[in-house]
This record gives structure tokens, sequence and C-alpha cells, in this order.
């Protein structure tokens, strides 16, 4: 491994210290929106941080391990039908029950998916996922016991005992939480031995089996790890809006998580936090672009975002916060 391609700092493993600080404002920004914040965009910032876990989880295969992976949103979506499923018809599931067993199924399916994916390398890797993910979305999508393509109602939020999800603001918090401990077990992971070991295949795969890593076992359980956690997204997605359909485990989808992790900056998972909410910003006002002589910009969307990812790839290819860093840096501030 050369020393430049694995230094933390390059790879905005660790941040400034004036970036952290800015880190923690934003996360008590955070605490105190809903005091501030009308219903809708209690909303809105909430499906932003269920899409910050959904990243956070993809940028542990692409940022750290260095798995490519376009089947991610399979994982998602299957966690969202498995809380539709385990929903009664006439009253809320418990929560208690229906997460660890939305979030084992996206475990397990990554689990199996992975066992034949991680073998494979490079393109063919990102081709292999991508075809998984397809088969699962079309299993969905043409068969009308598991809903078909108009999707399955989750009537009621799982119920929690003594907190009420029902309440937006309480969802609020638990999601918020539910981002915090995401964000905190994979900080810690990544500095981990086992995290560093994931940061090495990254580099040199081959250096890392000649050292005697078990680069296939390792690389399965990222992948794994990676698929729960991408499940807890989706069981909160499926809690919030009350509806799952195959969309949620589309190629659109897992495309979206990997511009998020782009956009934020791959490595550190706060770049993937960073990400999410920016992209969920843009989408907005993207969309919400007027008509120009007789063209109609917002329904472009698509268009302006692709051409925003592809400037940022080109003149700031650490994403948002590499330009944070690189920002604090030219002005001096110390780390």
């Amino acid at each position: 491994m050369s020393a430049t391609s694995s230094n933390p700092t390059l790879h905005l493993e660790t941040l400034p210290r004036s970036l952290n600080v800015l880190l923690a404002v934003c996360l008590l920004a955070l605490l105190a929106f809903p005091f501030v914040g009308t219903d809708f965009y209690v909303q809105m910032v909430s499906r932003m941080m269920i899409l910050a876990i959904f990243a956070m989880s993809l940028d542990l295969l692409q940022g750290v391990t260095g798995l490519v992976s376009l089947g991610h949103a399979a994982y998602f979506g299957v966690a969202g039908y498995a809380l539709a499923f385990l929903t009664p018809a006439g009253e809320p599931v418990s929560l208690f029950t229906s997460l660890p067993l939305a979030v084992g199924a996206s475990a397990l399916l990554a689990c199996v998916i992975g066992f034949l994916v991680v073998r494979t390398q490079g393109i063919y890797f990102i081709m292999v996922t991508m075809a998984f993910a397809q088969m699962v979305f079309y299993l969905f999508f043409d068969n009308k016991a598991l809903g078909g393509s108009d999707g399955i109602y989750i009537n009621f939020k799982p119920d929690a005992r003594w907190v009420d999800l029902e309440n937006k603001q309480v969802f609020y918090y638990f999601t918020l939480a539910c981002l915090i401990a995401v964000y905190a077990f994979l900080r810690r992971l990544l500095w981990s031995p086992f995290g560093r070991a994931l940061a090495g295949i990254r580099v040199n795969e081959h250096r890392m089996r000649a050292l005697g890593f078990g680069t296939f076992s390792h690389k399965l359980a990222a992948f794994t790890l990676a698929g729960a956690l991408a499940g807890l997204a989706g069981y909160l997605w499926g809690a919030q809006t009350g509806y799952v359909n195959p969309e949620l485990m589309g190629f659109h989808m897992s495309a979206h998580a990997i511009m998020m992790v782009i956009l934020g900056g791959m490595g550190n998972f706060a770049g993937a936090i960073i990400g999410a909410f920016s992209f969920e910003y843009l989408l907005h006002v993207f969309k919400d672009l007027p008509e120009v002589a007789g063209f109609n910009l917002g329904k472009h969307w698509q268009l302006w975002m692709g051409g925003f990812i592809v400037a940022l790839v080109v003149f700031a290819p650490r994403g948002i916060l590499g330009l944070l860093v690189r920002a604090m840096q030219r002005n001096g501030v110390k780390a």
C-alpha cells in the first residue's frame, strides 16, 4: 500500500477539529429543529435522516471497502416490505419484534447475495450486484401475492410501548437517535482492526491476502452489515411513509444512494450524511425551477442534478466534505 493512497487524512477518514465542531453544531440544529419547523419540514428532515442512514450503509461498502454496488436498494426495500407483511390489518406491530426481523431479512438477503458476488471484482462486481437487485425487484413487481406493482400500504407505525411513533416529532427524534447510533457505530468500526482491514482491502486486496487476511470473509461481513443497515433505513422509510412499492428496490434508488455518497465525500460517514441532506435539498430546488421561454426547467431536474454531480466530481472529487476541509485549510483554520 502506498503511503499516499492509504493516508487517512487524504481519504477523509480523519477531519480537522474545526470541522468536527461544525458537525456538532449541525447536530444541535437537528435537535432543535422540531421546535421551529412545521410538520411538513419535520417530516422532510426525517426523510433526509433516513436516507442518510441508507447512504452511510453504502459508504461502508463503497468508501471504506472499495466495493461499488448498483443493487444496494434491494436490502432497503426488502426491510420495508418485511414491515408491511408483519403489520396486521387492524393494529400496529411491535417495534421490538418487527425491527429485528426486518433488519435480519435484509442482512440474510445481503449475506446470500454477497456470498456469490464478493468473489468478483471491478465491473463484474458492479454488474452482478445490479443483476441480483433487478431479480429481487421483478420478484415483487410481477407477484400479486407480494403486492405487485401497486405496492402495499402500512396502516400503522410500529408500537414502541412507551413511545408514540405516530407523533411526527417523536418519530423525528427516534430517527435522529438511529442516525446518531449508526454513525457512532460505523466510526468505531472504521478504526477497529476489522475496519482497518477493510481499508487495506480497498487500497490493495492482493497485498492484504498475502499478509494473511481472509479478504473474502471480511468483504462478506462488510456486505452483510451494509445490507442490514440499509434494512434499518428501509424499515424507517416504510414506517414514515406508510407505503412500500418495488421502486424502493429499483436501480434508481441504488443510483441515488451512490450519488449521495459521492456528493458528500467518500470514506467518512459524515460525508454520507451531508450528501444525503444535500441531495434531497437540491432535488427540491431543481424540481421547483420555473418555466423559461416555454421550457420547463423543473421537469428536467435529472439533467441539472446530473450536471451538478459531474461538475463536483471534476472540480471537487472529495465531495462537499472535501470542499469544507479545503476551505478551512485555506483560511488557516487549525486542525
